[in-house]
């Protein structure tokens, strides 16, 4: 006979041990061993949470090659199947090998659950009809697992689920996340119950009450945002180093439905605006997604919810400054370019209206569509297509951790008929989808490539731009650790073109993600090397780095409301001279649509404590020495960059924290 032996690892994660019986064969290319009950000298402990259990499976005669392990499980008579979170499968043969078979997933039935070896070169699969049937077997159950569901039209699709249980046991959240998230959405909003805010649908009647909903929970940066907001210099800089920081572009000629004069703008004759144009000194800010979309009704009220247009100005001191506001997209008398010359109110008011338009832009567009559901997309069409030992599988699937998951709850609890966004938020509604289908067909693959964009929207040279520095840093971090990977596997291009997995990975995105749209520039296949490498980096940094830039700050810049007023309930000034606070405060929303604006921003900012870094990889997919050698190089590079924005940030009025690579999580978890 010869004996193998089979050491088996049960995650040390809360309830990934089992009571269950444990089989296991081994499968290699000469022949594969009897299906046997693994049962030992630890008994029920062999498989309890963080067990490394090791046993002897005997062969006839020899194997060859491990090429593949059935594992599956069975409850005890008369006693329910129970879930076992298996995270690797070790074998020792009697002649010095070793061969590994990654898991790191749930198994909660008494399936045959197969998993292949970590380094089977991809050749052995075309050789032998065992590796090929294996192969397939395991993208058919994936593509039943993980099937299309189109949840509106027009938008990308997402995973088919009726309800959390039916979500694939390996996406789902862990018993920590699980219960951290319900208590924080709980907690969040009890704090607020207990003040009687909640339900109470009056409007403000004084600035300073707002402090009795802002007092709750404070951030550093949410005190200073409560003492700068009016202020122009701040207004400015939001556009930079805000939650929205990809809006804004140079403006090389001025917009024909924006007619903006130099005597409006420099009333002295001091300069003009196309000089200033030409220095650079001009930006844009055009929120035209936004234009005649339906608004929401709230408390009975009709809202409102404005596509201006935004001139600001870099002046000498290197300050990003708003010059000119229209709050409408057509020109008329009625659509007055507000100044900051004009009155205390009307100016305020201007930049109250273009804040609340932000929140419906970001919100929609820069955070939900290019975040969470594209996130979505390339997940879904990596779990159905790739098989698990493929190298593009193990180099993004730390990417996908909990995505699915938290889109669906976005799904069910921010943006269905009775979610949050939709029940209090201008845009909620018939708008939302008509904003998110704007957005989507303006959505370009450079656009979602940091370097390409930032060069598209002419901010290279922009100072004080620490989203751009960072993002920057980080994309080629990511981009050198990922051609290292891909270089590894794939040594021309003509390996690229053949490979039918990664080309069905990314014609499923194309497809689901983009609607077969042409005009965005996605790749519907590659044909070279870099062209993988790239869009797989974009992959990566968009689920981390970017979602943790439009993202983290949420609570940081809209905690105070009227600096990002979710909702406003009356239309904008059509003349000048009339705003006073007032009117303001008649604008702002009610009191139970701020506060419930607040602790859903409180609830999207918050970190799990079993949130995983960038760059850290808990479960280890690679077994071979090069690319664990390019995961090395690549956290040391980030640990670099964290110190170094450590360090710029003590500096800092206004720390810059959401691209700190020890404050960027994995993947699109919350």
């Amino acid at each position: 006979m010869v004996n193998y032996k089979v050491t088996l690892h049960t995650d040390d994660r809360v309830a990934a041990g089992t009571l269950n019986h444990v089989y296991i064969k081994l499968v290699g290319t000469q022949g594969e061993s009897e299906r046997k009950w693994l049962m030992g000298l630890k008994g029920a402990k062999a498989f309890k949470k963080g067990a490394v259990s090791s046993f002897t499976v005997s062969a006839p005669t020899s194997l060859g090659q491990l090429v593949l392990v059935e594992v599956d499980k069975k409850a005890f008579v008369g006693f329910l199947e129970d879930s076992w979170f298996l995270s690797m499968v070790e074998v020792k043969s009697p002649y010095g090998d070793t061969f590994t078979f990654p898991v790191h997933r749930w198994i909660s039935d008494s399936n045959v659950h197969r998993f292949r070896e970590a380094a089977a070169l991809r050749v052995l699969d075309d050789k032998h009809h065992l590796g090929r049937y294996s192969r397939e077997q395991e993208l058919k159950v994936r593509e039943e697992a993980y099937r299309w569901h189109v949840y509106t039209e027009g938008l990308p699709h997402c995973i088919k689920a009726e309800d959390l249980t039916s979500l694939p046991c390996e996406v789902q959240f862990s018993f920590t996340k699980s219960t951290e998230f319900a208590f924080t959405a709980a907690s969040g909003l009890l704090e607020l119950k207990l003040k009687g805010l909640d339900n109470c649908k009056k409007g403000w009647t004084n600035i300073h009450d707002i402090d009795q909903v802002f007092c709750c929970k404070q951030t550093d940066i949410a005190d200073y945002v409560q003492k700068h907001w009016k202020e122009d210099s701040f207004f400015g800089i939001q556009y930079l180093n805000g939650v929205n920081p990809i809006l804004i572009r140079r403006c090389t000629e001025l917009p024909k439905n924006f007619p903006v004069t130099d005597s409006m703008l420099f009333p002295s004759g001091q300069m003009s605006l196309d000089a200033e144009i030409q220095k650079g000194n001009i930006f844009l800010c055009d929120y035209k997604h936004l234009d005649g979309v339906k608004t929401n009704t709230i408390n009975g009220k009709t809202q409102y919810l404005m596509a201006p247009l935004v001139l600001l100005q870099k002046t000498a001191d290197e300050k990003l400054m708003p010059i000119a506001i229209q709050l409408k997209q057509t020109p008329a008398e009625d659509n007055p370019i507000f100044l900051p010359t004009d009155s205390e109110y009307d100016w305020l008011l201007a930049k109250i209206f273009v804040r609340s338009a932000d929140f419906s832009e970001h919100q929609l567009n820069t955070h939900l569509l290019r975040a969470h559901l594209l996130a979505e997309v390339y997940a879904v069409s990596l779990l159905r297509n790739v098989p698990m030992v493929h190298p593009l599988y193990k180099l993004l699937i730390p990417h996908t951790r909990y995505t699915l998951q938290i889109n669906f709850l976005a799904r069910n609890l921010l943006i269905s008929e009775n979610g949050s966004f939709t029940q209090f938020s201008a845009s909620g509604g018939e708008g939302m989808l008509t904003i998110l289908r704007r957005s989507l067909s303006a959505v370009t693959y450079s656009s979602l490539c940091i370097t390409d964009d930032i060069a598209e929207r002419g901010m290279q040279d922009v100072p004080n731009y620490f989203y751009r520095d960072d993002g920057l840093r980080l994309w080629y971090i990511i981009y050198r650790f990922v051609k290292g990977v891909i270089e590894y596997y794939y040594k021309n291009d003509q390996e690229v073109q053949q490979d039918t997995e990664i080309q069905k990975w990314i014609s499923d995105i194309f497809e689901h993600g983009f609607l077969s749209q042409a005009s965005t520039g996605i790749p519907q296949s590659f044909t070279t090397v870099l062209e993988l490498v790239k869009f797989v980096t974009m992959v990566i940094a968009t689920g981390s780095a970017q979602h943790a830039a439009v993202n983290s700050g949420q609570y940081d810049y809209g905690s105070w409301m009227p600096n990002t007023p979710i909702s406003l309930k009356r239309p904008p000034p059509t003349k000048k001279g009339e705003a006073n606070e007032a009117t303001m405060l008649e604008t702002l929303p009610d009191i139970n649509v701020t506060v419930q604006g607040m602790a859903t921003l409180w609830l999207l900012s918050q970190q799990s404590s079993d949130f995983v870094p960038l760059g850290v990889y808990p479960e280890e997919h690679f077994t071979e020495e090069t690319p664990r050698k390019f995961i090395k190089i690549f956290q040391a590079q980030l640990e670099e960059l964290s110190n170094n924005i450590i360090a710029r940030n003590k500096k800092l009025e206004v720390p810059y924290t959401y691209l700190n690579p020890r404050e960027v999580e994995n993947s699109v978890a919350i």
